[in-house]
């Protein structure tokens, strides 16, 4: 049997593989600075951590000899590191980072201040509405160290535990239901479909905003010899990092003296624009891709062959298996794995609202404790159980767009992005993890656990931290009811945030219109959007400027529009005008009659038919539709004869 500690070390070096290969996933590891890198692997390896940390604290507290367990000793420091370190990363190094990667100015002094200029505001309104907490711990305990301490955890504990029960309580149901949506092949399709004209036009806006921007940024270079020095280097800067074209239609209004704000702010603009563009941008090219696949997919229902358009990484199946695997053994999987986890889903909830009242309901305890001891697998039920709780909030906070400007994007997520995850990575696993050992109704055990003796006192410390940590969790009910019953959409357009919660349901119009740009996007044709695609697919200097070029050019003819202010309508006015290959003659083939369309459809029918099988169409045919096509011409085009009878 392997050592405890060798075993406890073993997942630790798992984990830190796990968090190095998540980081490879979405962050540009050439270009990321060293802070960056360090600071959100400690907040993700950390917070990971814990879920390897509960289960052996547990069965150390208990003595048992059929699990995994540590020294007290041992548990005490890595709770120590782990908490503490979370808490700092949380509160002051993660957002003092983000606001610095968002700040525009060029010296790290100035950019360092701008930081903590931020993050004082932020504190001190913080501070200020947990005043009246600390007068309640005042009050209760005394003044002393262990009262401001206690205080400090418990208003972090509160604020980081309704957080994460509103997250999770949507992911719960969210990640049961995409599973089995996932399913469904058609269905996923569709979807797809219905999601591409929202997705479309937010490239064009995006890209619309670069180019007022990327325009601001050119009207700079005539001004650069009359600027002071420090100035001009900084603008060639700009310069570089826009790539503007030569010559601009607009004209934008600069101010009459450049000052160091301006360029601050000005760098600050550039920079969201460019990581919205091409966040947007990825997210439709991937669209079009996993498009692409479905249909593929569909296609080899009557070949049993699967050939996808892109190469794949493993080709270890040929087109046979791949087609047995994707339209029958994913499928299939996907439906287990979404029953599955709906089973688990419906378990955490039913014992988050019973724990405290009634905790015969609650079920998970007997999946831990079903003989009264912890064992090794115990320990195991208990890792799955926090680690499905934390992806559920992980998710929740990935997908639901109310937080516009920080988004995962694969080797290209921005700095500030890459900080705001891991902090939230660090600050929900913790209440979700003293969640889980809440449900545990072995109180001898419980209390005896590091874990407990660290966090849990001091959020007990007073009657009203005791009913908030019983009472709050039964609110899951309403993030739970509302992703059900599909609340978020209509909560989003009444508060304005548009399709910003929630799945974007757009009925059938909105289906067809995607199915026609997916469609022309896979034929070829250059649109506003896709005509900066290859250009974005290279690194991320090279992805970034040369998005911005691509994108400015191929979209220089559309209408400008106001970032989140053209609405929906406006967006796919324009993108129905770029999709099109050639609207004019569009036009003119639909002046064609009803005599000549249907004749034109019908040898259309002969001929794919009769290419399929390998033969030509009979010469009789030919002279039946040349007699047609000279009867009906008058009917079709005013008396000539269609484009396809020569």
């Amino acid at each position: 049997m392997i050592p405890s500690a060798i075993f406890f070390s073993l997942c630790l070096f798992s984990i830190a593989i796990f968090t190095l290969l998540l980081q490879r996933r979405y962050l540009p590891l050439r270009t990321t600075p060293e802070y960056l890198l360090l600071s959100t692997f400690l907040g993700l390896f950390l917070s990971s951590s814990i879920i390897v940390l509960v289960p052996i604290d547990l069965a150390s507290s208990a003595s048992s000899n059929l699990a995994i367990t540590l020294p007290e000793r041992a548990l005490r420091v890595c709770w120590r590191i782990s908490y503490w370190l979370c808490f700092i990363l949380t509160w002051a190094i993660l957002p003092l980072l983000l606001s610095y990667s968002d700040s525009g100015h060029r010296s790290p002094q100035k950019r360092l201040l701008d930081s903590l200029k931020a993050n004082a505001r932020y504190h001190m309104i913080t501070l200020s509405l947990g005043s009246v907490g600390l007068f309640y711990f005042l009050f209760s305990n005394g003044f002393n160290f262990a009262s401001v301490k206690g205080m400090l955890v418990a208003i972090s504990y509160c604020y980081s535990l309704f957080l994460a029960i509103a997250l999770m309580g949507h992911g719960l149901v969210a990640i049961p239901r995409n599973l089995l949506h996932a399913a469904s092949i058609p269905g996923t399709l569709k979807r797809l479909r219905r999601s591409a004209p929202a997705a479309y036009d937010k490239v064009l806006e995006s890209t619309t905003n670069l180019e007022s921007v990327v325009a601001e940024v050119s009207a700079l270079r005539n001004r650069r010899s009359t600027v002071a020095p420090e100035f001009q280097d900084w603008i060639d800067e700009l310069l570089e990092l826009a790539s503007p074209p030569s010559t601009t239609i607009s004209r934008p209004t600069i101010p009459n003296i450049i000052t160091e704000e301006y360029l601050a702010a000005l760098t600050a603009r550039l920079k969201l624009c460019l990581h919205r563009r091409h966040r947007f941008q990825a997210a439709w090219n991937s669209l079009i891709q996993s498009a692409v696949d479905q249909q593929a997919i569909l296609d080899s229902a009557t070949t049993r062959r699967l050939v996808f358009s892109h190469p794949t990484r493993w080709s270890l199946l040929n087109p046979y298996t791949r087609h047995l695997y994707h339209f029958h053994l994913l499928p299939l999987l996907h439906y287990l794995m979404g029953a599955l986890l709906a089973v688990a889903s419906a378990m955490i909830i039913l014992t988050e609202l019973s724990h405290s009242y009634f905790p015969a309901l609650a079920v998970i305890r007997y999946t831990v404790t079903p003989h009264g001891h912890l064992t090794f697998l115990s320990q195991l039920s208990a890792a799955f159980w926090i680690g499905y709780m934390c992806l559920s909030a992980y998710h929740s906070l990935s997908v639901i767009k109310v937080w516009g400007t920080h988004a995962l994007v694969p080797r290209n997520t921005s700095g500030s992005s890459a900080c705001f995850y891991a902090s939230y990575a660090a600050r929900l696993t913790v209440p979700l993890a003293y969640q889980f050992v809440s449900f545990l109704q072995e109180k001898e055990v419980v209390e005896k656990t590091v874990f407990y003796d660290f966090l849990g006192r001091l959020v007990n410390l007073t009657p009203l931290g005791e009913g908030f940590n019983d009472f709050f969790p039964c609110l899951i009910l309403i993030p739970v009811a509302a992703n059900l019953a599909g609340w978020w959409g209509k909560m989003g357009a009444w508060c304005g945030f548009g399709d910003g919660l929630g799945d974007d349901e757009e009925g059938e119009g909105g289906w067809v219109e995607g199915r026609d740009l997916i469609e022309r996007e896979t034929l070829g044709v250059r649109t506003g959007a896709a005509a900066v695609s290859g250009a974005n697919r290279s690194g991320v200097n090279g992805g970034v400027n040369g998005g911005v070029n691509g994108g400015v050019n191929g979209s220089g003819g559309s209408g400008r529009r106001n970032y989140g202010s053209a609405g929906r309508a406006a967006g796919r006015t324009v993108g129905r005008e770029r999709y099109r290959d050639n609207p004019a003659e569009e036009e003119e083939q639909e002046d064609e009659g009803l005599l000549g369309g249907w004749v034109h459809r019908v040898r259309n029918t002969v001929e794919n038919v009769a290419g399929t099988v390998g033969t030509e169409a009979p010469r009789l045919w030919g002279q039946i539709t040349e007699g047609a096509g000279e009867r009906f011409g008058a009917a079709t085009q005013g008396g000539q004869r269609p484009r396809w009878m020569g």
